[in-house]
């Protein structure tokens, strides 16, 4: 992880990447299923991803010619820490339901899923401790 506190915080204060970040917290995604959820071309949605992890906060996975992306392990608690300070914006609710519905297709899809970060984490941001 970055240990600039400037690079970390512009990393996750534009909008988008904050989306990709709640939606990765607890489930690993490729880029094509984000841009799915997000309704964005792969390429920007690329290029939003390699910000985060240059940052430090992705763990990734290949499957295939698939990446998959997952908040990093020993980040999670401090992001799920930061974001239970603001409240839930209705559309991370509604990019948590597209990420259900197009997870549910995952086997019918061109993304295979994958093996190591597949087991989706039980304790979403939007739940208070």
């Amino acid at each position: 992880m970055t240990t600039n506190a400037v690079e970390f915080f512009r990393c996750l204060a534009d909008a988008t990447r904050l989306r990709i970040v709640r939606l990765v917290m607890d489930r690993a995604l490729c880029v094509c299923e984000l841009a799915d959820v997000l309704g964005m071309p792969q390429s920007s949605v690329s290029s939003h991803v390699q910000i985060i992890r240059k940052a430090g906060l992705l763990e990734s996975e290949t499957c295939g010619k698939w990446t998959y992306f997952r908040i990093d392990r020993g980040k999670l608690s401090l992001l799920k820490n930061l974001l239970r300070q603001f409240p839930d914006a209705l559309e991370f609710a509604a990019d948590a339901e597209k990420a259900e519905a197009r997870l549910a297709r995952r086997e019918t899809s061109c993304c295979p899923g994958p093996v190591k970060l597949g087991k989706a984490r039980k304790t979403p941001v939007s739940k208070k401790p």
